[in-house]
């Protein structure tokens, strides 16, 4: 992995030192020690209802929060920074790295956010007397199919799983596939569906600061990948030359940071006004066309100004990104083909009308089906409308998940 490391440094090595096992101080005291590992920001923002319920029903517990991805550590210590004691880069997985962790923090439950999977560290943690439990266990047909080239090596690792606790029940069933006791499995629904909304200050500061306004309807891009920003770009222009109404604006979120500059030079290309989050507020911002979001853990404050959002991920074979965060806002989604990694949510929303998903196509159609699509989401307010109540509601329909995770977890604490 050296050379991957060395290549994508900015990636990985935030929080080197950590990751080795040199942590920050940390007191023990007669209160029990909860351990929740979140990889990056999906798993944190997933995680929010389960903090809270944790923090409520067990109040004499003390939460500490670990991340892998730089994105995740900024927004754990973000929403967490009151909750938790100490928040902190996962360590890698070498014997000496997670011993010198776990004799740190001496937990006794570790919660595993969406099936992380790690075998010295699960061992290691089994063998310190930490009891382990997967929670909104999540593995999709892709994942299966690697993990099952190294059936037998699995096998030994979820053996040290006290319980998994699944999303759903394709994914219990994959994970018993793999080798996991069926007692151990259960299935405790998506606890993304408990997230609740909040009207939140930033959202205000984004509104004033661009003024965004009905006059011009934003389109928010969400969580893209290259190469989807090219044909956004692209579908955005289309409406733009031919749109009969108030002329849209475009908000672009990229999902890796490192990509910020890319994404910036592809926005710049265009001709189009632009302008970036990162930089100083200017009378520029209230009238341009294009704003790029390049900052971590702001997209949930963008999504109540969006009249459409376009969750990414989704227009390649990467699987997706989740649609449950601009669902609970009550928004009008657009998603690609490709959402292997959210597939039961992605059914559902698509049976109650909740969601609207282009055709498999390829890179020479994309453009005018994106167009295709905004537009008349664009023209038609009351479908837009629709849309967004039918989310909401399925949303609503779905909550109870965190409830039944930690009914489940209760005899671990």
């Amino acid at each position: 992995m050296a050379p991957v490391f060395l290549l994508k440094k900015e990636k990985y090595a935030a929080g080197f030192w950590q990751r080795l096992g040199f942590l920050p101080e940390f007191e023990p005291d007669e209160r029990r020690v909860v351990w929740l590992h979140c990889v990056s920001v999906g798993e944190t923002n997933a995680a929010r209802p389960l903090v809270e319920e944790i923090q409520r029903r067990f109040p004499e517990h003390r939460l500490i929060v670990s991340t892998t991805t730089k994105t995740g550590q900024a927004l754990a210590r973000n929403i967490f920074k009151d909750k938790a004691e100490s928040i902190f880069y996962f360590p890698f997985d070498f014997k000496f790295s997670v011993r010198r962790t776990l004799r740190r923090f001496a937990p006794e439950v570790i919660l595993l956010v969406e099936t992380e999977i790690w075998f010295n560290f699960v061992r290691e943690a089994n063998k310190s007397g930490a009891r382990i439990a997967i929670v909104n266990g999540r593995l999709s047909e892709k994942s299966f199919r690697n993990y099952s080239y190294i059936k037998n090596f699995i096998r030994r690792v979820l053996s040290y799983i006290d319980v998994a606790l699944m999303q759903s029940n394709a994914d219990a069933k994959r994970l018993m596939a793999l080798g996991a006791h069926p007692g151990k499995v259960k299935v405790t629904g998506n606890i993304k569906f408990d997230q609740s909304f909040e009207r939140s200050a930033l959202t205000e500061t984004f509104r004033t600061r661009f003024a965004v306004t009905k006059d011009a309807p934003l389109i928010v891009a969400a969580s893209t990948h290259a190469p989807e920003e090219r044909w956004i770009l692209e579908a955005f222009k289309k409406i733009w030359k031919d749109f009969p109404g108030k002329l849209p604006r475009l908000l672009i979120v990229p999902r890796h940071p490192e990509r910020f500059r890319e994404v910036a030079e592809i926005i710049n290309e265009t001709g189009f006004e632009w302008v970036r989050r990162s930089e100083s507020a200017s009378e520029k911002d209230k009238t341009a066309e294009i704003i790029l979001l390049d900052s971590i853990g702001e997209l949930r404050a963008a999504y109540p100004l969006a009249e459409i959002v376009f969750v990414g991920g989704s227009l390649i074979p990467h699987g997706g990104q989740s649609i449950l965060e601009p669902a609970v806002a009550a928004k009008a989604i657009v998603t690609g083909f490709y959402t292997m990694n959210f597939s039961a949510a992605v059914r559902e929303f698509l049976e109650k009308g909740a969601l609207i998903q282009l055709p498999e196509t390829n890179e020479k159609r994309v453009v005018d089906d994106l167009a295709h699509e905004f537009t008349e989401l664009l023209k038609d307010s009351e479908k837009r409308a629709a849309l967004a109540e039918n989310a909401l509601e399925v949303m609503q329909k779905n909550r109870g998940a965190t409830a039944k995770t930690i009914e489940n977890l209760k005899p671990f604490f």
